[in-house]
């Protein structure tokens, strides 16, 4: 099997970059793009990062790592249109383009539009030709498959790019912090951790069957990726069937104010995530994992799109709660989008590698 060359592109701060560069005033400072006094981050320059400022974050506790931290409201429909500009560029050199959000794509370059044998060369000509349209910068990961170019975007950022050449894959995983795979968020990593999984080659000596008592479904993933196997053709009809946003505290919560105020900050950050893909959904489900480890899920369907009042559902929602208990995990997710139903169709990705990569 052909093997194919794959490139994860992903705009650096991208939302406070777009600002930064359509008001000169603000480069250099550090900004985040949403609401002073509440709701959260959309998204922080790369001077508040140093802060410790992120996406994400309660507004009132990024002000309060960076005091000196400008608020500017987000403009989505100017996000939209610089995007635009962007996937024109990725369109000249393939048509199998894979939008994440208005920031990150996947391209498939195996077979390219300008006939160049390095995926590395067209990466490159792709980040060149996005700064001199825009005025911003991508940084970009080049691999055999989508999971490798995802983690290999984030190594040399702002402005950068790494290819995971495959014959360097299986090294390459092995010295990995766990931390850095793509979907083993901090709550796995720690659990990992307990397990005395630290790196790729730990996780590598576990077997499937551990792997699986131990994470459910998602074992079988993590037993193949820390291979460089993953399952996923770029997929440029790509559609979701539910955006979801959710939160693990270290200490269970008991008290309804900060359960409220929880909910509160989950539900901005699940619009954030709505407005950055541009979809809207109907019905909405309150998950709520208490501290016995008990799970409980609650859903209402509208009969239109839900926008202003997702709030006062989820609300609702959590007041039909079963139990009075201390609650450990709380997440929202909103499903029945605005985007027609497609069969996802995979492809496995195997080793032995062929050249080609730079």
């Amino acid at each position: 099997m052909q093997l194919r060359k794959i490139i994860h592109i992903d705009m650096d701060a991208f939302f406070a970059s777009v600002e930064q560069n359509d008001f000169p005033e603000l480069k250099g400072k550090p900004i985040a793009v949403g609401g002073e006094h509440r709701g959260v981050v959309a998204a922080a320059s790369y001077e508040a990062r140093k802060f410790g400022v992120k996406s994400a974050m309660p507004s009132k506790t990024a002000k309060e790592k960076c005091p000196i931290l400008i608020f500017v409201p987000p403009r989505f429909s100017r996000y939209k249109e610089i995007s635009q500009q962007i996937k024109s560029i990725f369109l000249e050199y393939t048509d199998l383009v894979e939008p994440l959000s208005l920031d990150e794509a996947y391209l498939d370059v195996t077979v390219n539009k300008k006939n160049i044998s390095s995926a590395n060369d067209i990466a490159r000509e792709i980040r060149a030709e996005i700064f001199n349209k825009t005025g911003l910068t991508a940084s970009a990961g080049i691999s055999t498959n989508k999971f490798l170019a995802k983690i290999a975007s984030d190594i040399n950022k702002p402005n950068g790019q790494k290819t995971i050449h495959p014959q360097n894959i299986l090294s390459f995983l092995e010295k990995l912090p766990i931390e850095k795979f793509h979907g083993i968020g901090s709550v796995t990593a720690n659990k990992m951790h307990s397990l005395h999984i630290y790196n790729g080659k730990d996780l590598k000596e576990k077997s499937l069957e551990f792997l699986t008592q131990h994470f459910g479904k998602n074992g079988s993933y993590y037993f193949s990726v820390v291979r460089g196997i993953h399952f996923g053709e770029v997929r440029p009809n790509r559609l979701q069937k539910s955006v979801a946003v959710e939160h693990t505290f270290w200490k269970d919560i008991f008290d309804d104010v900060v359960v409220i105020a929880e909910l509160k900050r989950l539900c901005e950050e699940l619009q954030m995530r709505l407005s950055k893909k541009e979809i809207k959904g109907k019905t909405i489900t309150l998950k709520i994992k208490y501290k016995d480890f008990s799970q409980y899920t609650r859903s209402r369907t509208q009969d239109y799109y839900v926008e202003n009042e997702l709030l006062e559902i989820v609300l609702q929602l959590w007041e039909y709660r079963p139990y009075d208990r201390a609650v450990r995990l709380l997440g929202l997710s909103i499903s029945n989008l605005n985007i027609n139903e497609k069969k996802n169709i995979s492809i496995q990705l195997k080793l032995p590698f062929e050249e080609g990569f730079g």
